[in-house]
């Protein structure tokens, strides 16, 4: 079984930045590709970003490449995902999510059926 735990949300304005932690306490992080999704009121649950085991490959959702990045601690077993720029269509319940290690992450990044665990999320809010 693997917890995770977000960190970092909170209320911003527009153009503000704002960084999102998330922490797992899976005995070795480095057997989990990492996920971060989101879900807006009244919206189905989105990809946002991914990393693969040892952080050399990352994923992006278009509406957020050049605003977000994602990265990864593994000796902390932390995930972290950065937003810049950010935009009132942000506004979101973000959640991280953990996929054991295996060679087809690549094309399945993008769906939340490959991530075995989430945490509870938290909530990022951009006023305009």
């Amino acid at each position: 079984q693997v917890q995770l735990v977000e960190f970092g949300g909170g209320l911003v304005q527009t153009g503000d930045s704002l960084r999102l932690s998330c922490t797992a306490s899976a005995r070795t992080f480095s057997n989990y590709a990492m996920g971060w999704f989101r879900q807006g009121p009244g919206k189905e649950r989105e990809f946002v970003a991914a990393i693969t085991w040892f952080g050399i490959t990352t994923y992006y959702a278009d509406p957020v490449k050049g605003r977000f990045t994602v990265s990864r601690d593994n000796a902390k077993n932390t995930v972290y995902l950065q937003m810049s720029s950010l935009k009132p269509e942000d506004t979101a319940t973000y959640f991280c999510a953990a996929a054991i290690r295996g060679s087809s992450f690549s094309g399945r990044y993008f769906n939340t059926a490959t991530y075995g665990y989430w945490g509870q999320g938290t909530q990022v809010t951009v006023s305009s």
